[in-house]
């Protein structure tokens, strides 16, 4: 495997590992709560998913060939809390992330030769991967600290529980 490989393999994996943290997070979350904000300037868990989703249907569709902040694309929007129930809310979640891993899977060596726009800015391949990468990190572990305070009964970690570091714990 050549570099260019290997960056695309880690970076699939790491997002696979962020949706497959979310998801984790909003488990341990009643419904109701999916949709709790603690102020006016704060997002509810579904609001959250909801920008991710529009972030990512935006971003990567017709990555190589378009600006990744679509025209249609309705920014404002995605901060309004009007997902109605976790069913809607999951449906929007696995569109985004389709999106995603389509694009991601479908690139091949040559693309990474290419340069992508965002905003009109120039990206490298290679930077507009890492640029959506650092922005779902910082999303998904907002969805992890609100799962943490409204969780439904205890939470249950998702890397190695306080207390266990030495005890040679796996991950869930």
């Amino acid at each position: 495997m050549n570099h260019t490989s290997n960056y695309l393999k880690s970076s699939l994996d790491l997002l696979h590992s962020y949706k497959n943290l979310g998801e984790k997070a909003m488990e341990q979350v009643s419904e109701e709560k999916l949709f709790w904000q603690y102020n006016e300037d704060s997002n509810s868990m579904a609001t959250i998913v909801k920008h991710l989703s529009g972030n990512m249907h935006s971003r990567w569709t017709d990555f190589l060939t378009t600006d990744g902040e679509k025209p249609w694309r309705e920014r404002d929007g995605e901060f309004e809390n009007d997902i109605k129930n976790r069913e809607e809310m999951m449906q929007v979640w696995e569109k985004g992330w389709k999106v995603l891993f389509d694009t991601l899977e479908s690139l091949t060596e040559s693309d990474f030769e290419k340069t992508v726009f965002i905003r009109n800015e120039a990206h490298t391949v290679v930077d507009a991967i890492n640029r959506q990468l650092a922005h779902y990190a910082s999303h998904i572990g907002q969805l992890i600290y609100l799962g943490k305070m409204l969780a439904t009964g205890p939470w249950k970690s998702l890397s190695i529980p306080k207390g266990q570091s030495k005890t040679g714990f796996k991950k869930p």
